[in-house]
């Protein structure tokens, strides 16, 4: 044991030295203070002695507090990758004032205590069995490093491993649920829209993925596992994982739902047979979906962008909020008389559409898009979207029978929500953020982008059968359009591990200025329909579905001449130090008026502007 100490840390030698050094249950030390009378020579020989000790033992303690300090900070490298129910991080060099700090040992640790916590909670239905858990990744050129870590950290923890290779995020989800695999945990690397340069692991079990309660807490074991290894290098493999095919049986599954709801009264195993669509896959991992499950179904697919998967991504970001992904796709639907064009993000758990007019549709249209047909299926059902959704959209549901949620922006929290409704009694089929992240509760409440393209092209082809000419595009024709939207960003000026701190510091003081009325014409939003109050953002009852994984409030405006003229939305970025800000507008001029009073009347009169970039604030306040 002593040995052992002496090796472990420079921190672990000192503390054993220090409690024998100060030991006063040594028989040969005697303390002057006991007795008064001692001689002045035995007194001159023990002082320079006891001063030396003193100082020695001063030292050390410095010195162990020196190592706790270091120690904590390695600890919160692993913090800091957290991303709300999300792991992310830099993987690769090449990003101007970011640092590699999702390293291999990193996503060792990170692995490990994911395996922990999944093994601690036990195998559904069979508490005897060994936890089997798969690996998807997209094709970023991190992966293939990244993915070792990933198994050595499982095997530590005494699970099985199974490598699916290039998969996608709601592969990885029902990898644990569709035979003959039923894995009992997944895990995704990917990175989403982000640059080549990040990576991340998003987490699943049988029931979803994990929230960002239990990421937050499956990250504070790795920190201490991560900071306490003197070696931070990953372990080899002693037994390397098996392969598994699972994207054929994914694809399969997406297949027979097709086929069997569209019931082709003509060919049944090619229903698509006469349409055109194009898919984008922006060299992600969303390419299966043209050769996989279109061709197969009789589509014609030629046209078709970016299928081959390339980690540096050399087109475009894979994200169907982009504007050049959006665009080319356009092109192609018209150049090639398309009905229909699909954009996928990098690991597919998001989609975006182009009809057959070349018409662009994503976020509120999407959404938009997803409803009408929805509550088609399910009349009266509840549309729980994030609170940057426009009021033209809750006319739009409210109009067709539908009730719409607003809650907090996230797509996890957006989903959460919805579930959590459910369990209430109260029927919600579709949660949906402007992202284009979509879930749907006859789909395990999974957000998937192939499966909301899936229950488009069943509808597009439902339409055609029963004789119409209009494409899709038509189930939102009357969906009005806010008159000004814009997004700003503020960075916070602030040392990483403070930035979080600042962010919360700012949106907080935001909520108090409103509620006290400091901004004129302003008050905390609420729809009144979905038990919330302060804003539409945090639930008042003892249910929230989710933890808040970041801070955020809408407030809507008003001016004593036009009455309501929009909305802001302040909230705190878990991907990156800044503060987001959305504003929307039913009048001219309005976002830059509303932009004008959030600068003067609060971040000027608040002092928050003292550790925010208010760049982009003061541009458009100021534009002429």
């Amino acid at each position: 044991m002593m040995a052992a100490s002496s090796t472990n840390s420079t921190t672990g030698s000192i503390s054993i030295k220090q409690h024998r050094y100060i030991d006063h249950g040594n028989p040969s030390y005697r303390d002057p203070s006991r007795n008064s009378s001692s001689t002045s020579s035995w007194g001159k020989q023990l002082r320079p002695r006891r001063h030396r000790k003193l100082s020695c033992t001063a030292e050390l303690q410095q010195q162990q507090q020196q190592f706790l300090s270091v120690h904590e900070e390695e600890a919160d490298k692993i913090r800091r990758l957290q991303n709300g129910s999300d792991v992310r991080g830099v993987a690769l060099e090449g990003e101007k004032g970011r640092t590699v700090d999702l390293t291999p040992p990193a996503v060792e640790a990170i692995s490990e205590s994911f395996g922990e916590w999944v093994v601690g909670k036990g195998v559904e239905g069979d508490n005897n069995s060994t936890v089997k858990v798969s690996l998807g990744r997209d094709p970023r050129v991190t992966g293939g490093a990244l993915s070792v870590a990933v198994f050595s950290g499982l095997s530590r923890a005494g699970c099985m491993v199974y490598d699916m290779g290039l998969a996608t995020t709601p592969a990885c989800f029902m990898s644990t649920l569709l035979p003959p695999f039923a894995f009992h945990a997944s895990i995704m690397m990917t990175a989403s829209h982000l640059p080549y340069t990040r990576n991340g692991l998003k987490f699943f079990t049988r029931r979803g993925g994990l929230r960002s309660s239990e990421v937050e807490e499956i990250c504070e074991n790795a920190a201490r596992k991560y900071s306490n290894r003197l070696v931070k290098v990953s372990t080899l493999l002693n037994l390397p994982p098996t392969r598994v095919d699972f994207m054929s049986v994914y694809a399969q599954h997406l297949r027979e739902i097709i086929m069997e709801r569209v019931n082709h009264p003509v060919h049944y195993d090619a229903p698509l047979s006469g349409f055109k669509i194009i898919v984008n896959a922006g060299n992600g991992s969303g390419g299966f979906f043209t050769w996989a499950v279109l061709d197969k179904l009789g589509a014609d697919t030629f046209g078709s962008l970016h299928l081959n998967p390339d980690g540096m991504f050399p087109n475009h970001i894979p994200n169907p909020e982009d504007k050049t992904a959006m665009a080319v796709t356009r092109s192609a639907v018209l150049e090639n008389s398309a009905d229909l064009g699909i954009v996928f993000d990098t690991d597919v758990d998001r989609s975006g559409v182009v009809d057959s007019a070349g018409n662009p549709i994503n976020g509120d249209k999407l959404i938009a898009l997803m409803s009408a047909i929805v509550l088609r299926e399910h009349p009266g059902t509840t549309i729980v979207t994030d609170a940057r959704t426009s009021m033209a959209l809750s006319k739009f549901i409210t109009e067709r029978g539908g009730r719409h949620c607003l809650y907090r922006v996230g797509y996890r929290n957006v989903i959460d929500k919805g579930v959590q409704l459910n369990k209430d009694g109260i029927e919600a089929h579709l949660m949906m953020e402007t992202s284009g992240h979509g879930a749907l509760k006859e789909n395990y409440f999974l957000d998937d982008g192939a499966y909301m393209v899936v229950k488009i092209i069943i509808e597009m082809v439902r339409m055609k059968l029963g004789g119409s000419a209009e494409g899709i595009g038509s189930l939102i024709k009357e969906l009005e359009e806010p008159f000004e939207s814009v997004e700003l960003r503020m960075d916070v000026l602030s040392e990483p591990k403070d930035a979080k701190a600042r962010a919360v510091q700012a949106i907080e003081t935001f909520r108090e200025f409103v509620e006290e009325g400091k901004i004129e014409g302003w008050e905390l939003d609420s729809c009144g329909d979905c038990w919330v109050t302060d804003g539409c953002l945090v639930d008042t009852d003892d249910t929230t579905p989710a933890a808040i994984d970041a801070y955020m409030y809408r407030a809507k405006v008003s001016d004593s001449i036009q009455g309501e003229i929009g909305w802001v939305h302040l909230r705190q970025s878990i991907h990156n130090p800044n503060i987001a800000v959305n504003l929307q507008s039913m009048v001219p001029g309005g976002c830059q008026s509303m932009i004008k009073a959030l600068r003067n009347q609060f971040l000027i009169a608040s002092g928050v502007e003292q550790f925010l970039d208010t760049t982009q604030i003061d541009k458009l306040a100021e534009m002429n």
